[in-house]
């Protein structure tokens, strides 16, 4: 199965650069199935029921969402209408939605999704990602019920979303970090078949400051004081993320490749 993650889509950047390149990359990369983290393509808060539908529509097979899951009122009546949004599975235990879904595809074949927020250097103390993604993995264990297993692991902390990925070893086909915005240089496929990247990095302006305009985190990091909002960077953005390519009769990883398209970020993917 041939399966694509892009990262956090920033802004109206971010979702114009989806909405023109991932058709193609699905048409000639011959995809089986599409992830989208889209928690940030609503002015970079959160995202609108419309710009779900954008992304979907774009070709996004489900979209995941992260600590910013209901930034924008809307997506709590909407979730539970677009069993093809997840919000995070550890993100409170009265939350609309769901946090992990397996998706029927022709042919028999199926692809289990999850999200997860980590622990580590984030604003709110979310129940922990170890013991909320175990029952789900066993569940659905990689190779039978699920051909192939997609983990988002919305964290911070780097060293949280490795112990992660080898938390989930063997029972997943790709984990694949979010949040930070970054994109990690480290895709490969851990000793157990399951493909790793630290992070997928946003679909958004790299000429920024993490997806936003320049001037006012600047101002806050030189005076610790704000004078305006943070807004989302409008320039040429990249499209950010990850290619894996797995086996169907095991789901484990034969290939990983990391996702690269348009803006300042040099080029690369599964062909490159």
């Amino acid at each position: 199965m041939r399966i694509l993650f892009l990262g956090d889509v920033m802004g109206r950047s971010g979702r114009a650069a989806v909405a023109e390149r991932l058709p193609a990359m699905r048409r000639d990369w011959r995809l089986d199935f599409v992830v989208v983290n889209g928690e940030n393509a609503t002015s970079g808060m959160g995202l609108s029921p419309d710009h779900a539908a954008g992304i979907l529509g774009a070709g996004a097979d489900c979209v995941t969402l992260g600590d910013h899951a209901f930034d924008q009122k809307a997506m709590i009546g909407h979730i539970d209408k677009e069993p093809r949004i997840l919000r995070p599975l550890n993100f409170s235990k009265v939350a609309p939605g769901i946090g992990a879904r397996l998706f029927e595809l022709p042919g028999g074949r199926s692809v289990l999704v999850a999200q997860i927020l980590g622990q580590v250097f984030m604003k709110r103390p979310f129940d922990d990602p170890f013991s909320a993604i175990e029952p789900v993995l066993r569940a659905h264990p990689l190779g039978k019920r699920a051909t192939a297993t997609v983990v988002d692991v919305h964290c911070e902390a780097t060293s949280e979303k490795m112990a992660l990925g080898h938390w989930c070893d063997g029972r997943a086909s790709l984990v694949v970090g979010t949040h930070t915005h970054v994109p990690t240089g480290d895709a490969m496929i851990l000793p157990g078949g399951t493909a790793y990247l630290t992070d997928a990095g946003m679909c958004g302006d790299y000429d920024s400051v993490i997806g936003m305009q320049k001037d006012e985190p600047l101002r806050r990091f030189i005076t610790g004081m704000p004078k305006a909002r943070f807004e989302p960077a409008l320039g040429e953005a990249t499209v950010s993320g990850v290619f894996v390519e797995t086996d169907d009769a095991t789901g484990k990883a034969l290939r990983v490749a990391m996702v690269r398209q348009g803006g300042r970020l040099q080029a690369s993917g599964p062909d490159a």
